[in-house]
């Protein structure tokens, strides 16, 4: 995994991100005029209240959205600059997402949900196989690999969401929401997974949440409001 930094600075930069909705006769500006660099290997909550901007941010960063303006450079590339072709390769390159709704397909076992994007990579059959099995070992599903989503739990199955992130290896994580769908025991679970995916392998991590009990693993969490962000601290305090 390439985790290194971009060539003149950060791993992700936000410069000056605006992201406007129009909705009737009204504009709504999710993103007003937001900047902010993220180091490799770095563990960020982004939080506030509905509305505050934190999952358009998190989808701009990730290509899966284009600002209204301003730009996003990741390991050196501008991704707001890239064609759609060019940004469906940087999402498959460098980005791995995790959502609450887990968006696992139901008629394929944990293991081919997780082989499932490989496949739209070209890698070879074997060598999907044995990553797939590698990486639901790695979060604790060997016993678990040949059953469909409905026979898992919802740990279970956010475990194998969380597998499937990582397949193409990406730099970086991007979760919305990753434990809104469970309980505070199996909500903390799933974040102690993926502390230790940061602190062992140095993915760059991002969380958007609402919870204040999972922003406490992060190394720091970043607060929006009105789509600016209001400030940074240590989640420990």
């Amino acid at each position: 995994m390439n985790c290194s930094q971009g060539p003149d600075g950060p791993l992700i930069t936000a410069q000056d991100l605006r992201r406007d909705y129009v909705m009737g006769d009204e504009v709504i500006h999710a993103l007003d005029g937001l900047s902010l660099d993220i180091p490799a290997g770095d563990f960020v909550c982004m939080m506030g209240p509905s509305g505050s901007g934190k999952s358009t941010l998190l989808y701009l960063i990730g290509g899966l959205d284009r600002p209204s303006s301003g730009q996003i450079i990741i390991h050196g590339e501008t991704i707001t600059s890239l064609d759609e072709d060019a940004l469906a390769h940087f999402r498959q390159r460098r980005v791995g997402f995790i959502f609450q709704t887990f968006n696992l397909i139901s008629t394929m076992t944990a293991l081919q949900n997780v082989e499932f994007p490989m496949i739209f990579a070209r890698r070879p059959l074997r060598e999907r196989r044995e990553r797939a099995v590698h990486l639901l070992e790695l979060v604790g599903l060997r016993e678990r690999m040949m059953h469909m989503p409905t026979q898992l739990s919802g740990g279970q199955q956010q475990r194998v969401a969380i597998a499937r992130a990582m397949v193409n290896d990406p730099d970086i994580l991007l979760a919305d929401e990753p434990t809104g769908n469970l309980d505070s025991h199996t909500g903390a679970d799933v974040m102690e997974l993926l502390s230790r995916l940061n602190a062992e392998q140095g993915r760059t991590l991002l969380i958007v949440t609402h919870d204040p009990s999972v922003a406490r693993f992060a190394k720091r969490a970043i607060n929006l409001l009105d789509g600016k962000m209001a400030d940074s601290v240590d989640p420990k305090f």
